[in-house]
């Protein structure tokens, strides 16, 4: 059953049409990395964390890679499909005012394959530190969404350039996008955490 096809937590919101929030964790994390950090940004959502079904060297992925940054595309194509049947799901039992997603690394490339693939699951996604080492079709079911991308601007994993062209790229559908850079690496610092509570904020 698509509900139950990944590890996971869920936290179910307490009133009626509250937002949905899927949080995505990052190569070698669990449901656990970022769960009670949604619970913090929206107090009132409903949050669901899934754990990635791909092991690498015993980390948890969301789908395989056969070296840094080179992605297997056929397997991120079938697990981006069974990801999206996974948060329908969920969206129908909960039936929400509006679907957040976050993930950060692998689990923001996941969330951004998705909304790449099935736009309509999501209205909002915080992407942190993602790497897309592709030049996706063109999506117009993009328009009217809101991403925010954050970076490291010497990240050695993820770099700018790449960083900057999925920015460029949502532009060009119609999202409504920003970009919180950082002066470090590959690592989450404070300014991105002040950045996502200003966007989810607005």
């Amino acid at each position: 059953m698509p509900k139950n096809s990944y590890q996971h937590r869920v936290h179910a919101a307490q009133e009626p049409n509250s937002p949905l929030f899927f949080v995505f964790h990052g190569t070698g994390g669990d449901e656990n990395q970022f769960f009670d950090f949604a619970r913090r940004l929206i107090p009132s959502a409903g949050i669901v964390s899934p754990r990635g079904d791909v092991s690498e060297h015993g980390a948890s992925r969301f789908f395989r890679r056969t070296a840094e940054g080179v992605y297997d595309m056929d397997d991120l194509a079938g697990r981006t499909r069974a990801m999206a049947d996974f948060i329908r799901a969920h969206k129908d039992v909960a039936n929400p005012s509006k679907t957040i997603g976050l993930g950060y690394s692998n689990g923001a490339n996941i969330l951004a394959s998705v909304m790449l693939e099935q736009p309509e699951l999501f209205d909002i996604a915080i992407l942190m530190h993602p790497l897309i080492p592709w030049t996706p079709a063109p999506q117009p079911k993009l328009a009217g969404k809101r991403v925010l991308v954050t970076a490291g601007q010497r990240d050695p994993i993820c770099p700018p350039d790449r960083t900057q062209a999925l920015a460029d790229y949502l532009a060009a559908q119609g999202t409504s996008v920003k970009i919180a850079w950082h002066p470090g690496g590959h690592e989450i610092q404070q300014s991105e955490i002040g950045a996502i509570q200003e966007f989810l904020a607005d």
